[in-house]
C-alpha cells in the first residue's frame, strides 16, 4: 500500500488543488457569469478538502496501509475530477463517474471505521493493585 511519508505527499498535492480549484471557482467562473460551474467547482473542491483531511488524519492514526487510503484517493479524482472537467467541458458523458466517485467516499470511510476497529489495541500499561 501506501507509505505514511507517500500518503501525506500525495494529500498535501490534492489540498492545495482543492484550494487552487475554490479560488478558481470564485475568481474565475463567478466573475465570468457561469454560476452553475462555479457551483460544480466548489462543490468538488469541498469534498476534495474533506476527504483530503481525511486521508491525513488516517495517516497520523497510522492507519496510512488502510486500503480506504487508496480507494479516496480514486474517489476525490472519479468524484470531484468528474465535476471539474463537467465544469469545464460541459461533456456529460462524465457526469456517471461522479456516482462512482461518490460511492468510494461512502466505502472508503466505511473501511477506514473498520480498520480503526480492528487494529490491535495499544499495549496498555499494567494496573496498579
Amino acid at each position: 500500500m501506501f507509505t505514511k511519508r507517500l500518503t501525506i505527499a500525495i494529500a498535501t498535492v490534492f489540498g492545495g488543488l482543492a484550494v487552487l480549484a475554490g479560488a478558481f471557482a470564485t475568481h474565475g467562473f463567478e466573475r465570468s457569469g457561469n454560476e452553475a460551474a462555479a457551483g460544480l467547482f466548489q462543490t468538488a473542491s469541498t469534498y476534495q478538502m474533506w476527504h483530503v483531511l481525511a486521508v491525513l488524519a488516517a495517516a497520523c492514526l497510522g492507519l496510512h496501509a488502510s486500503i480506504a487510503v487508496p480507494i479516496f484517493f480514486a474517489a476525490i479524482v472519479l468524484f470531484s475530477g468528474s465535476l471539474y472537467l463537467y465544469a469545464l467541458t460541459g461533456s456529460g458523458w462524465l457526469v456517471w463517474l461522479t456516482p462512482l466517485g461518490g460511492t468510494g467516499f461512502v466505502v472508503g470511510w466505511f473501511l477506514l471505521g473498520w480498520n480503526a476497529w480492528n487494529r490491535p489495541s495499544e499495549q496498555a500499561s499494567p494496573s496498579r493493585r
